[in-house]
C-alpha cells in the first residue's frame, strides 16, 4: 500500500512533456490493458478509447484543446469517447460476450438483460449521454494508477471543445462523443510543476464518518 501511495504522491498533471521520449510498445500495452480492465456500470464499457500517435493529427487537435502544448509534446494522446446511442443491441452484445466467456447459457442471462434494458433504454438521450460519459472517468482512473506505477506521466484533460474534437476525429459518424482526453509520456526536466507540493484537502476537511 505504501508503494501505491508513493506513486500517487509522485504523479501530477504534467504541464510540459519531453517530446523526445516515447512510451515503449510494451508499456503502452500495459496501459491499454489497465483501461480495458476498468470497472463500469453493469460491465458494459459504453465507450471507445482512441489512441492518437500521429503528431500532425494532434497538431490539428491542439486548437480544440485550448492550445495546450501537451497535446503535441506528449508521447501519445488518448481520447475517451462515450457512446451516444446505446440501445438494446449493445446490451444483447454484452450478454452474448458474457455467455461465451463464462460458458453460461444465454437463456440464463435473460432476466439480467431485461433488468438492464429497463434501466438504460428508458433513459432520455441526454441522460444516456451523461451516464455513458461518466463511465469514461472510471477508465481514466485506471489509466492514472497504472501509469504512475510505470512512472509514466499523464495529464487528464477536460479543457477542450468536444464538438471540434468530434469533427476532427469523425466521432459523430460513429455515434461517439469525446468526453475526456489524457496526454501520456514523460515529464520534461524544465517542467516546474513537478517540484510543487501536492495540494489536497486534509482528512478532516474531506472525510465524513457517519
Amino acid at each position: 500500500m505504501s508503494t501505491f501511495l508513493d506513486n500517487q504522491n509522485w504523479r501530477y498533471a504534467t504541464k510540459k512533456f519531453d517530446a523526445a521520449k516515447k512510451i515503449s510498445a510494451e508499456d503502452l500495452n500495459i496501459l491499454k490493458e489497465a483501461i480495458r480492465l476498468s470497472s463500469s456500470s453493469y460491465g458494459l464499457q459504453p465507450y471507445k478509447v482512441i489512441i492518437v500517435e500521429n503528431r500532425e493529427l494532434r497538431a490539428n487537435l491542439q486548437p480544440a484543446a485550448w492550445g495546450q502544448s501537451q497535446i503535441v509534446e506528449a508521447s501519445h494522446l488518448i481520447v475517451f469517447a462515450n457512446e451516444t446511442k446505446i440501445d438494446d443491441s449493445a446490451i444483447d452484445d454484452y450478454l452474448k460476450n458474457m455467455s461465451e466467456i463464462r460458458n453460461t447459457p444465454i437463456e440464463a442471462l435473460a432476466g439480467y438483460g431485461a433488468f438492464m434494458k429497463s434501466k438504460i433504454t428508458a433513459l432520455t438521450a441526454e441522460e444516456k449521454n451523461i451516464w455513458t460519459a461518466k463511465q469514461t472517468y472510471l477508465a481514466l482512473g485506471n489509466l492514472l494508477n497504472a501509469a504512475a506505477e510505470l512512472k509514466i506521466d499523464v495529464t487528464p484533460m477536460e479543457g477542450f471543445v468536444p464538438a471540434q474534437v468530434n469533427e476532427i476525429l469523425g466521432l459523430d459518424k460513429l455515434n461517439l462523443n469525446a468526453s475526456l482526453m489524457a496526454t501520456i509520456g514523460y515529464r520534461h526536466e524544465e517542467d516546474a510543476s513537478q517540484f510543487y507540493k501536492k495540494v489536497r484537502k486534509s482528512h478532516e476537511e474531506l472525510f465524513i464518518t457517519l
